[in-house]
């Protein structure tokens, strides 16, 4: 059976091509960009854990990790690697719903969180149709709860009801949880307590900076006034009079058009007075 060969050529011709595309060259639609590296910071297989999804925390040098699948919320310590110490913040591995200490918590298959500016945690808990708060002191519930089961229910916050599949999002600047209720096709909001949105404002540190250093000018000026009027009764007499008072024997010294100097001239009235 012959082989046709004259397809070989071709072949190399276009793997040559492709070997020496540009980095950004447009594949089907893709644009291909260089310059761009993945690795691998956290393997769940060797920790037992399985990612969902994970965030920064404000005012905090640690990530956060959410483990759907087990019910379990992680901090992960800066910097990242593979040997960043993870220590489990919330929920201890069996789905169920209990607020209180962080440690004794538990959730129901969450599958998403928000984190506010002051570091609280909002986690959707999907399948307990449930908001639920993360802080330093404990775990709260602040929507839904009173209804058990799904629904569509909007009002005070214990009452409403959700999708067995939401998220949510933190807005900084309306103060406020957006939900996405994928199961009702809706969008939510859920506003916040303003303590939980408030943090310090650059423009109010560099308001009291510029004020500080107002204060302090006008301080070295008042300073610098009071020392005046200290030491001028010192500088007066040695430098003022001394000085108007040689200018003076000067003066007298300075011969007339005739030759006399100004002494020569009251010697000579005193004699005529004699």
């Amino acid at each position: 059976m012959a082989t046709d060969l004259s397809s070989v050529p071709l072949f190399f011709f276009f793997f040559f091509i492709l070997l020496h595309l540009p980095s950004n060259y447009v594949l089907g639609g893709l644009i291909l960009e260089d310059g761009y590296t993945v690795t691998t910071i956290i393997d769940g297989h060797k920790l037992e854990i399985n990612p969902h999804a994970v965030l920064s925390r404000p005012q905090s040098s640690d990530l956060i990790l959410l483990d759907s699948s087990h019910s379990t919320i992680y901090t992960i310590s800066f910097p990242i690697s593979q040997e960043s110490v993870v220590k489990r913040l919330s929920g201890d591995g069996v789905a169920g719903l209990s607020d209180g200490e962080p440690g004794s918590a538990r959730f129901n298959k969450p599958r998403s969180f928000a984190v506010d500016n002051k570091g609280n945690i909002y986690v959707a808990d999907r399948l307990n149709g449930t908001i639920r708060k993360i802080t330093n002191s404990g775990v709260s519930t602040i929507a839904g709860g009173y209804s058990k089961g799904f629904g569509r229910e909007d009002g005070p916050a214990q009452n409403a009801t959700f999708s067995s599949d939401f998220e949510v999002a933190f807005v900084a600047e309306e103060c406020a949880l957006l939900i996405s209720d994928h199961g009702n096709q809706l969008v939510r909001r859920l506003p916040l307590k303003p303590d939980d949105c408030a943090t310090a404002s650059h423009s109010a540190l560099g308001a009291v900076s510029f004020w500080v250093l107002g204060l302090g000018l006008v301080m070295s000026c008042l300073i610098g006034i009071a020392i005046g009027f200290v030491i001028r009764p010192h500088i007066v007499p040695y430098t003022g009079r001394l000085q108007s008072l040689s200018l003076q024997r000067d003066m007298e010294a300075l011969p007339n058009q005739s030759g006399e100097t100004s002494t020569d001239v009251l010697l000579r009235h005193q004699k005529r007075n004699c």
